[in-house]
């Protein structure tokens, strides 16, 4: 048997006329002896065998037959064509046809070499030269054994080189066999990967008088033909790994960061849940993480030093809370407490309002163009932050608004809005006056027109406090000593509000006794939120003992209700007095008379 690897041939056999019957079966003989040499099948050598005279008949292709008997079967059932002798044409279809990947032969890249066994008895009848070239252009060893009348310049002409191993001559039919003993010696060749040092890294393929290097699965020929190097599959970024691509042998795999695993689509990958394992002892919650996991604590506790177990945060030192009068921290939370005598509202953080004061409040405010907008907008929080104090109502507190700078204007009257959330509104649409200070003539249209009965205030008779807020940030252009003194002489309870450039000596003008209750200053607009809880404060001051004792408005209006009652009982204790002393005199008078009577008796 042939040595030689695997090998894809096709015997081009004359059948025109001029072959006689029995010439033609020593065809048939040659054809057979070849292949018992070779070693065929599907990996191995493969045969296909087609005849031609005037035209080209496919007797079985490359991919028909993988056996020997079926082979020689199929060669024993040619009928002769017996017409003219087209060779050209022959090799036309060899190249077209008999040697595609359609018909059985293998790809080119793989280097099995194709090879056309030409027998012809004659001279062909047209041009075989072109044709040929071509064939061998595309690939195809041609080996052109002529026989008997067969022309050598045509044989010369379709051979492939080197000619003299390529081109044979057989004298007569008879010696066709012979000659076939000789032909598969020249077929197979030496096995020149076994005779000679190849040098190949992997594997060596043997061919007709020559060799190549192949490389195992996953692994290229480099330029020198001979090593190989392997093939880098990630290379191309088509390996659709989320982390790590990693080749081996012309494929690849995917590989996961560490903390990560490879998901069932063998791409993607999913951090490792460390927490699902249920030893981490974390008190309250476990956070996974790529290397692992750590503990966290709900909001309101902190993690203690052992990373585990978790304390409560005092809430109340490190949130906002909101709280009105006081907050008090409790396990990871806090809640809001209000002063004795008030309850908490439905907000859980403000106190429950002074219900029973009745206050008319009207609020002063500089619109000068010293204040600037932006400013004059935190002037106007400011207003409604106060008002946020105050139960209104129209049996209530009622509050009205007045805007002063070079003259001014009353922005809604006592008798305006009846609740707070009206006035707050209100307070926000006020337009900025600009232009100058004049903090007197305001004081003056306070005393003549905020507080007459006409725009809203209650008669001096029901005895509702009148209370003024002058709120101001700079010095008077006039004089307003006049009408903050008529002011409080008028009953008027006055505040004096001052911010930035304001002058302490106009505030203490304005401000009633005791003047450091009734007066308030901040160095900017920004920090006068503190001047709220101030002027709430310092509504009703008591003298405690040695000190200004600061308490709430409900209490302040309890004690003047107390106040009130007591005054009313100490006069009506006064009148009783009276009365008794009267008949105290008369009866004394009567007791005089009564001695002096016994007196004369005796």
């Amino acid at each position: 048997k042939c040595r030689t690897g695997p090998l894809d041939i096709v015997f081009v056999i004359d059948s025109s006329r001029s072959v006689r019957p029995f010439e033609f079966e020593t065809m048939r003989r040659f054809m057979i002896d070849i292949i018992g040499s070779l070693d065929v099948g599907p990996n191995a050598t493969r045969v296909g065998v087609i005849q031609y005279s005037s035209q080209v008949q496919n007797i079985f292709s490359l991919k028909t037959f993988f056996t020997r008997a079926d082979m020689e079967k199929a060669i024993n059932s040619i009928v002769p064509l017996a017409q003219g002798t087209m060779t050209g044409l022959a090799i036309q279809y060899a190249m077209n046809v008999a040697f595609t990947t359609q018909e059985g032969a293998r790809p080119l890249h793989k280097k099995i070499p194709r090879i056309a066994i030409i027998v012809t008895d004659g001279r062909p009848q047209d041009r075989v030269t072109e044709v040929a070239t071509q064939a061998r252009n595309a690939g195809i060893e041609i080996y052109a054994v002529g026989i008997q009348r067969a022309d050598m310049n045509s044989l010369r002409a379709m051979a492939s080189p080197p000619l003299e191993e390529h081109v044979f001559l057989v004298e007569s039919f008879e010696l066709i066999q012979q000659f076939g003993k000789q032909f598969q010696d020249k077929l197979c060749g030496v096995d020149m990967c076994m005779e000679q040092e190849h040098g190949c890294q992997h594997s060596c393929v043997n061919t007709p008088g020559s060799f190549y290097c192949e490389c195992n699965p996953g692994y290229r020929l480099n330029m020198d033909r001979k090593t190989c190097s392997p093939i880098d599959a990630c290379a191309d970024g088509r390996h659709g790994c989320q982390h790590q691509c990693v080749s081996a042998r012309g494929s690849y795999s995917c590989h996961c960061r560490v903390g990560y695993y490879l998901n069932q689509d063998k791409r993607s990958c999913s951090m490792i849940d460390y927490c699902s394992f249920g030893n981490h002892s974390c008190q309250h919650e476990c956070v996974s993480i790529p290397n692992g996991h750590y503990c966290r604590c709900r909001s309101g506790f902190t993690l203690q030093p052992d990373s585990r177990s978790c304390r409560a945060t005092d809430l109340c030192n490190g949130v906002d809370h909101g709280c009105e009068f006081k907050c008090v921290s409790t396990e990871g939370s806090y809640r809001c407490v209000c002063p004795e005598g008030q309850q908490l509202q439905a907000d859980g953080k403000a106190c429950s309002k002074c219900g029973a004061g009745h206050v008319d409040l009207v609020m002063v405010i500089d619109g000068s163009k010293s204040v600037r907008p932006q400013n004059f907008e935190l002037v106007k929080q400011f207003v409604n932050r106060i008002v946020d104090l105050l139960e209104v109502s129209p049996h209530g507190t009622r509050v009205g608004l007045v805007q002063y700078s070079s003259r001014v204007r009353t922005e809604f009257p006592l008798n305006k809005y009846h609740s707070a959330d009206e006035i707050k509104k209100a307070v926000m649409e006020v337009e900025y006056m600009e232009k100058g200070t004049m903090t007197g003539l305001a004081l003056k249209h306070m005393v003549e027109h905020s507080f007459s009965e006409l725009e809203g205030a209650r008669p001096l008779s029901h005895n509702v406090p009148r209370i003024g807020l002058v709120f101001t940030d700079g010095r008077s252009q006039d004089d307003i000593s006049e009408w903050a003194r008529r002011a409080k002489d008028s009953g008027i309870v006055m505040f004096a509000v001052g911010v930035g450039k304001a002058v302490e000596e106009e505030l203490r003008a304005i401000a009633s006794e005791p003047v450091e209750q009734h007066f308030s200053y901040s160095a900017d607009f920004t920090t006068m939120t503190h001047l709220v809880e101030n002027f709430k404060l310092n509504i009703c001051p008591e003298e405690g003992k040695g000190e200004t004792e600061i308490r709430s408005p409900c209490e302040c209006e309890a004690l003047v209700q107390f106040q009130t009652n007591t005054v009313a009982i100490l006069q009506s204790l006064t009148e009783k007095n009276i009365l008794w002393a009267r008949s105290l005199a008369q009866m004394t008078a009567r007791l005089e008379d009564l001695e002096k009577q016994i007196a004369k008796k005796k």
